[in-house]
């Protein structure tokens, strides 16, 4: 099996590192990741200007770009042969709920959907993580998993592990992403010429995070896994949205 392998915290965040030295043991990994952080780039693709590769000592691919540009590029035509599937992570910190459509982590796994790929994205949630290997040791399972029952290729697995000795976590729940409440106020400021500037505040605390949830999970010890799907479409409302637009109530 080859796997590619990026994130969002850049090249150098341990958790690249702890999850392609893990990885190693079941598959041909190849990595390719931005520069530099690019927490919050969502999926944003670079059309303006062309991307550079470059490859460090320890043979990772480096990109001056966002997630989504490292796993489009690489899939198609950077790597060879064609990965059979995209793990992105391990992210430093929570994805859970809302912070799926701001997360360039997760827009990494998704860019390996949106090209055929199955994919997982793996975060580990804290304040100031360190058990990475906790998460590691949890995408070597879900792949054990994988090599009996493979992943329809338009799934996206979001995966949360709390950040605790893998031994003290208390199992595995599916979940649903439950929701925080809305952000902090921005941050306001002055640089040292009086100029203001804003910092974007801190995301909310979890709104729904009732049992079912991921925020529920996590917060109780398990590693949450939430099947994300790609089409946004709301389709309990088309018929109402139909009769709205034809005048009706």
């Amino acid at each position: 099996m080859n796997i590619l392998v990026s994130n969002d915290d850049g090249y150098l965040a341990p958790g690249i590192a702890c999850l392609a030295e893990s990885l190693n043991q079941l598959a041909t990994v190849t990595v390719v990741a931005p520069d530099r952080d690019r927490s919050g780039a969502s999926n944003s693709l670079t059309l303006k200007n062309p991307l550079r590769v470059h490859q460090a000592d320890n043979g990772f691919h480096y990109v001056q770009g966002t997630p989504t540009d490292c796993v489009h590029l690489a899939i198609t035509g950077y790597v060879q042969p064609t990965p059979d599937m995209v793990i992105a992570g391990i992210n430093n910190g929570a994805n859970l709920g809302d912070d799926v459509l701001y997360s360039g982590t997760v827009a990494a796994a998704t860019e390996g959907r949106f090209l055929g790929l199955p994919a997982i994205a793996v975060s580990l949630v804290g304040e100031q993580v360190s058990h990475y290997a906790s998460a590691a040791q949890a995408v070597i399972e879900l792949l054990n998993k994988m090599q009996q029952h493979p992943l329809p290729a338009d799934t996206i697995l979001n995966v949360n592990v709390p950040d605790l000795p893998y031994q003290q976590i208390r199992g595995w729940q599916v979940t649903r992403l439950g929701q925080r409440h809305k952000s902090e106020p921005v941050i306001k400021a002055q640089t040292p010429s009086g100029e203001e500037i804003y910092w974007v505040g801190p995301a909310g605390k979890g709104d729904d995070a009732s049992e079912g949830t991921d925020f529920f999970a996590v917060a109780n010890n398990y590693i949450s896994v939430t099947p994300i799907k790609i089409d946004l479409t709301a389709y309990s409302s088309i018929s109402s949205l139909k009769q709205w637009l034809n005048g009706g109530v």
